[in-house]
């Protein structure tokens, strides 16, 4: 499994797997995007990149989601699927993605949840064996 919702009372939650630090993100970036729509009926019909860096790895991983999270509400842009190019996790942690997917379509996508934003509330970047785990909460 790639990624999990987590049943938060009043919010909502994913916690993220990964072989990777980068390869978690990714499936973080997957996971918030199921709590939008059924990822599942979007198609590959256009590519970003985006950019963040921060002071922490935490902080990186807010900047990611919270950037998804803009591009979705600003430009209606949803992805598919992510291609991470660039990762480092040790201050200054940054990162590069290109994320293909398409522009939102009522008539043809599912509306789930409204995210509005993800949170640093208990949230938690960790290599656990010889695997990452991220969970993460969202504003909804």
């Amino acid at each position: 499994m790639q990624y999990e919702v987590l049943d938060i009372s009043g919010d909502a939650g994913i916690k993220a797997y990964g072989k990777t630090c980068e390869e978690a993100f990714a499936n973080a970036g997957m996971g918030m995007y199921s709590l939008i729509t059924d990822i599942g009926n979007i198609n590959e019909r256009q590519e970003i990149v985006i950019e963040v860096k921060s002071d922490s790895i935490e902080g990186l991983l807010v900047a990611f989601l919270n950037d998804l999270i803009f591009r979705f509400d600003t430009y209606g842009f949803i992805g598919k699927r992510m291609e991470i190019i660039a990762f480092t996790h040790q201050p200054p942690a940054f990162m590069k993605a290109n994320i293909y997917g398409e522009k939102f379509d009522i008539d043809r996508h599912e509306r789930r949840l409204l995210v509005k934003a993800a949170t640093y509330h208990n949230i938690r970047v960790e290599k656990i064996n010889d695997k990452w785990e991220i969970e993460v909460i969202f504003d909804i």
